[in-house]
């Protein structure tokens, strides 16, 4: 009981506090929000830099196992050919495993700065949106992951008779732009959710358009995928068609009951 009029008021002092807040003020929000990721990724990205040993062995397996086969002859060592490329690539890589370790903190901040625009009790999908878009991001990228073998593999073999020797640089670019491409994209139906929660879609609009949004994701996959290959065209793209039905779906579901709510 005490609990449930703590948060009472607590949403009522938010409401009266986000009724009132200027543009400066909403951009001071913004900025201090800002900073909060970025501490928290730069945090995260010492830990992985501190790690990088064992999160190379890791991202190195797929060029191990396409070497394993016997269609591609190679080595599956990483080769350097610049004094500055293996630091410059272990700064990159630290980059990318920060940003993906600080994604609940990201996330959880992205969430705290839209909860004004919404109703008090679609507030209380916060430990949700966060929780679905890290699992999401996750699936994402361990799909990238799984897939990237038979996608170097095509990208190795379609040149021909050839023997693949790959710098850290590009290798390790490629592999964790691939995972990143993966987790944000299979984000997309947090994006469509959250639209229709603010009101700026319908659950109808998203119908009407299926065709057009199919075509437009298959083109912005080919688009947006680094390796280019067919594998990871299908991997990305079948994927979001679904989310884009759950996503309609959910919407829907969310739209009756604000209506029984209104009612």
């Amino acid at each position: 009981m005490i609990r449930k009029r703590l948060a009472a008021r607590r949403a009522r002092r938010t409401a009266v506090v986000d009724q009132h807040m200027t543009l400066a003020e909403h951009l001071t929000e913004l900025r201090s929000r800002i900073i909060k990721c970025l501490i928290a990724i730069a945090i995260c990205g010492t830990i992985t830099f501190a790690f990088y040993g064992s999160i190379l062995d890791v991202l190195t397996e797929p060029y191990q196992d396409i070497c394993e086969s016997e269609k591609v002859t190679c080595t599956g060592q990483l080769v350097i050919t610049d004094p500055l490329e293996g630091f410059t690539t272990r700064m990159k890589v630290a980059g990318y495993g920060g940003l993906a370790l600080a994604l609940p903190v990201v996330l959880w901040q992205v969430w705290q700065f839209v909860t004004p625009g919404l109703y008090p009790n679609e507030r209380r999908y916060a430990l949700p949106f966060v929780l679905s878009s890290l699992a999401l991001f996750c699936l994402g990228a361990y799909i990238a992951y799984w897939t990237f073998p038979r996608a170097l593999e095509f990208l190795v073999t379609v040149g021909g008779d050839v023997q693949p020797l790959f710098g850290p640089a590009k290798y390790l670019s490629l592999i964790t732009l691939m995972m990143l491409g993966f987790g944000l994209g299979f984000e997309f139906p947090i994006l469509l959710v959250f639209l229709q929660l603010a009101g700026i879609v319908e659950p109808q609009q998203l119908a009407s358009m299926r065709r057009f949004a199919i075509v437009g994701i298959v083109i912005l996959v080919a688009v947006v995928t680094p390796s280019g290959d067919p594998y990871s065209l299908f991997a990305l793209s079948i994927p979001m068609m679904l989310f884009y039905e759950l996503s309609i779906l959910i919407g829907r579901i969310v739209r009756r009951r604000r209506e029984k709510a209104a009612a």
